[in-house]
């Protein structure tokens, strides 16, 4: 998808020098391996502490935190995996790189980081999940699923198939991290490496590894305090989505509890994913999970304990899932010790977006809401970085690319809006010096009417507050707003239309109000008080620094 072919980031002479500087100095600069999940939640990582992760525990990914920084306070500037993605390998805001919405938008003419460190001497890879309208570029070698993937015996392009994808046997997690390996096995070792190794998991429907089936099941999590929200001091936007555990969590779809020959429309992902299952896998998860059913038909559970079970059975799917991701973590930690890798090597570990473990009754992400705009982050590099470090400060997935540039030697381009996390690696919370950082984040989501139905928001969030505008037309009517899904043929077009002919599309309010949140008093944002009398001035400010964002970053909603 090309667009605004005029634009570029980098002049063919700057380019030329940036090359012969950072060349230079190859034997310096470090490695860069960065390891991303899909919807992988903070709260699931034992490194942060939750109630939940200390049942199921992240020691691979603690390590990274042990070792290296943990960030407390890491973001993303639009919840959701194809915006997220190309944030992160542009270093732009959405709507500078033209991916808003999920299924179509990303301007492939914009320069990707990949690029800028090939130009360098640095042998780039992107392995697993790409999910972006464009092929992999700047990179070397890539191995990629096709859209969203499956968890068993997916499909893979490489540089390599001529534009196909080939099924390959085996589970989508360790598959993955074995092209990592073998990329690191047959790199030039004289060069430098960025390797990115994104997973599929935990993404929707968690299907666990059948070694991994049942790991949790004599686990009772504990619930989270705001499971049983009512939203009464917000407004439509928290009614109208389609994210609670009670109503939208599908028995079929989510918790697999359904005989699995039943036929089920083709839409039905969870069908997908059953057919691809070989004799083996298909008979330990018939085994599995139809003795789930079978408990399930048993129990006839109704109303509260409904929704308990639902909660306890989606999160033993999802952390099992995460399991084989941690497994892999540590597969690719041990490869960089046992070959010398680890001390000048950047590991990265982060997700595409946080993710709502039954808080406020949600699943899924896409909200401002602390739990699906606040994101995992932990970074190791032993040569710059102190073992054990926190940091407090605001980052955002928009400063990834600036980061790794820099390491490379290469000037950041202009365009790019992020900045590089290097100044923070030498700054951690028992650190009494000042440190001059950001203050605020800006953040917009852009995709309705879709899946979830989460209404068009932008906002900002300081140390202390959150403002949050809500806006758009409902229902069909915020067609007129969006522009693949009013052009014939596009994936927008495409998944509105089944969306709208299966009675999935409300018809929601036109809205534009404004939620507003003191993160300090009300850290699980249960108390808008916006327009409460005391918040006049702090109203105001907010008003006026969202303003300035969106007059600076050009952004029209």
């Amino acid at each position: 998808m090309k667009r605004n072919q005029n634009k570029s980031f980098l002049p063919v002479v700057a380019a030329s020098l940036m090359v012969t500087n950072a060349m230079a100095q190859t034997d310096k600069r470090p490695n860069i391996l960065y390891i991303m999940s899909d919807d992988h939640a903070y709260q699931a990582i034992s490194a942060y502490g939750s109630d939940v992760s200390r049942y199921a525990p992240t020691p691979n990914i603690d390590r990274i935190a042990r070792e290296g920084m943990r960030f407390d306070r890491s973001f993303v500037e639009n919840s959701l995996s194809s915006p997220s993605r190309a944030c992160l390998i542009t270093g732009l805001y959405s709507h500078q790189n033209g991916q808003q919405q999920l299924l179509e938008g990303i301007d492939s003419t914009r320069t990707f980081f990949s690029e800028l460190l090939q130009r360098v001497g640095y042998q780039t890879a992107m392995m697993g999940k790409w999910h972006l309208l464009c092929r992999p570029k700047g990179f070397d070698r890539y191995h990629v699923l096709n859209d969203q993937g499956t968890y068993f015996n997916p499909v893979f392009m490489s540089e390599t198939s001529g534009g196909k994808y080939i099924r390959e046997e085996g589970y989508a997690t360790d598959l993955i991290t074995d092209h990592a390996i073998d990329f690191l096995e047959h790199r030039d070792t004289s060069r430098p490496f960025c390797l990115m190794v994104h997973h599929k998991a935990p993404h929707r429907s968690w299907f666990p590894d059948v070694k991994h089936l049942g790991m949790y099941d004599n686990v009772d999590f504990p619930l989270p305090e705001t499971l049983w929200d009512d939203y009464s001091t917000r407004g439509s936007a928290a009614h109208t989505q389609k994210m609670q555990i009670d109503r939208d969590m599908e028995l079929a779809l989510d918790l697999k509890v359904d005989s699995l020959g039943r036929p089920v429309d083709r839409f039905n992902s969870t069908i997908a994913e059953y057919g691809r299952l070989n004799p083996e896998q298909r008979a330990a998860y018939e085994k599995y999970f139809g003795a789930r059913y079978e408990r399930f038909q048993h129990d006839s559970l109704t109303g509260k304990e409904l929704v308990v079970w639902k909660y306890q059975t989606y999160l033993r799917d999802y952390l099992s899932v995460i399991h084989s991701v941690d497994e892999n973590v540590g597969r690719l930690l041990k490869y960089l010790d046992e070959h010398g890798l680890a001390e000048n090597t950047i590991v990265v570990y982060a997700s595409d977006q946080g993710f709502y473990m039954g808080e406020h009754g949600w699943f899924d992400k896409r909200f401002m809401y602390e739990e699906s705009m606040r994101t995992p982050l932990v970074i190791r590099y032993p040569r710059e970085i102190q073992a054990g470090s926190v940091s407090s400060e605001m980052v955002q997935n928009i400063d990834y690319a600036p980061t790794f540039l820099e390491y490379a030697g290469v000037k950041q381009p202009k365009e790019m809006t992020g900045r590089s996390l290097r100044k923070l690696f030498k700054h951690t919370a028992n650190n009494s010096k000042k440190i001059h950082w950001r203050k605020s984040l800006y953040y917009h989501y852009y995709d309705y009417p879709a899946w979830h139905l989460t209404r068009k928001h932008d906002g900002v969030r300081t140390d202390r507050y959150k403002l949050i505008h809500f806006y758009g037309k409902g229902g069909a009517r915020a067609l007129t707003e969006n522009r693949y899904q009013q052009q014939e043929g596009t994936r927008e077009y495409n998944s509105y239309r089944w969306m709208a002919q299966s009675g999935y599309i409300t018809d929601d309010p036109d809205i534009d109000y404004y939620e507003l949140y003191d993160l300090q008093e009300d850290p699980n944002e249960l108390n808008n008080i916006y327009g409460k009398p005391g918040t006049e001035r702090i109203t105001k400010r907010l008003k006026r620094l969202l303003k300035r964002y969106r007059k600076e970053l050009a952004v029209k909603e």
